[in-house]
């Protein structure tokens, strides 16, 4: 399959229900944040794409990428004992060396939104790109099946929560439980931001709509959203 991310797209423009997943074998045609292509090896992966039909308002939307970062946490730390954590806004690091071993794409068709999440489950060393890893290499043997069923099952309570609370982060328990689980807050980070600006300071927090609040060196607080960051890197 080229894109589930894609295919769901239609499929929530042609009418289609809330709830409908979609899982692909192989994608050849993944795309990340600002485009980004990525494959995934047949069988290696756990690739799929959620559609969602959200009731609290768009201003809100952008937790619901957050929710499902923090879902994955909770499917993978059910069924291993890895070192775990999320990268701002949603990448999942594993192991001693935190590698990437999954990532999260969301996008809004015609009032609905699309989540799309590619896990490196059975991935060998050899088919992983520079810088990531998967729950095979850290040690952990971890079926697809039965992580599919805890991302579910923990993505629909996560949901739910978020869904009752009328998008509010803080009522639904979503800013509590990133900040606990986000190794981004409280490090000295380097952001590169669009036309080569980079901004420099202290991950201090998450801001309502799910951006991340940057302590600059003159004391001032710069806030960044996902679609604007090229890349968000340690410098301590």
């Amino acid at each position: 399959m080229e894109s589930t991310n894609a295919v769901l797209a239609a499929a929530a423009r042609d009418g289609a229900p809330e709830g409908l997943v979609l899982l692909a074998e192989t994608q050849t045609q993944g795309r990340g944040r600002l485009d980004r292509t990525w494959d995934s090896p047949r069988g290696a992966g756990l690739t799929l794409s959620v559609l969602l039909r959200p009731a609290p308002p768009p201003s809100t939307w952008g937790w619901l990428p957050i929710a499902a970062g923090l879902a994955l946490h909770a499917a993978v730390g059910h069924l291993s004992t890895l070192p775990l954590a999320l990268k701002w806004p949603n990448d999942l690091l594993l192991g001693p060396d935190q590698g990437k071993a999954a990532g999260i794409l969301a996008g809004s068709v015609d009032g609905a939104v699309v989540l799309g999440v590619g896990v490196n489950v059975s991935t060998t060393v050899d088919e992983l790109p520079e810088g990531a890893t998967s729950l095979l290499v850290e040690g952990a043997g971890v079926s697809r099946e039965a992580l599919l069923v805890e991302l579910l099952l923990a993505l629909e309570w996560r949901y739910a929560a978020w869904t009752r609370a009328n998008g509010d982060a803080v009522l639904s328990g979503l800013m509590a439980a990133y900040r606990k689980s986000c190794s981004t807050i409280g490090r000295t980070v380097s952001i590169q931001l669009p036309h080569g600006e980079v901004l420099n300071g202290i991950a201090a927090g998450i801001d309502p709509s799910g951006g991340l609040q940057v302590r600059t060196q003159d004391g001032s607080l710069a806030t960044v959203v996902a679609a604007d960051v090229v890349h968000v890197r340690p410098a301590d």
